[in-house]
């Protein structure tokens, strides 16, 4: 169900300011770009939650660059596999697409601390999909 040259994957939360942005922060990291990665949300926050950086700058990682897109058809479409994370009915549903569907806490709201164990188990999930795409986590650049 993948492209030939890189499976594409599309996270999807409402706000686009936490789980999705994480999830595809690490997607892209961890694959090496041997993964196209999109997120969008169905009700877009007009920044990137803070707790939500700042975690995954303590993980390496810098996000201070990304804002929330709105999720789109033409995106659902470019892609593979469709991880939903809350969006509920807002997300359009296309045949031959694959669908998962992350039950995660909401960072929104939320400091640091409680960031963390969410952004931990994004990291966990991600591994695992990966690794089911064909795209082992190889060792950090």
């Amino acid at each position: 169900m993948t492209s030939a040259d890189h499976p594409s994957v599309l996270f999807v939360c409402v706000h686009n300011a936490g789980r999705s942005q994480m999830a595809a922060a690490y997607t892209h990291h961890l694959s090496g770009g041997r993964v196209e990665v999109r997120s969008a949300g169905s009700a877009p926050a007009d920044t990137v939650n803070p707790a939500v950086r700042q975690a995954m700058l303590e993980d390496g990682i810098d996000i201070s660059a990304e804002t929330p897109k709105l999720l789109t058809a033409e995106a659902v479409q470019a892609s593979d596999v469709v991880v939903t994370m809350g969006c509920g009915d807002a997300c359009p549903v296309y045949p031959g697409k694959r669908y998962l569907d992350w039950q995660l806490d909401d960072p929104a709201g939320q400091g640091v601390d409680a960031v963390r164990p969410i952004r931990d188990e994004i990291r966990r999930r991600v591994t695992g999909l990966l690794g089911e795409l064909g795209a082992h986590p190889g060792k950090e650049a």
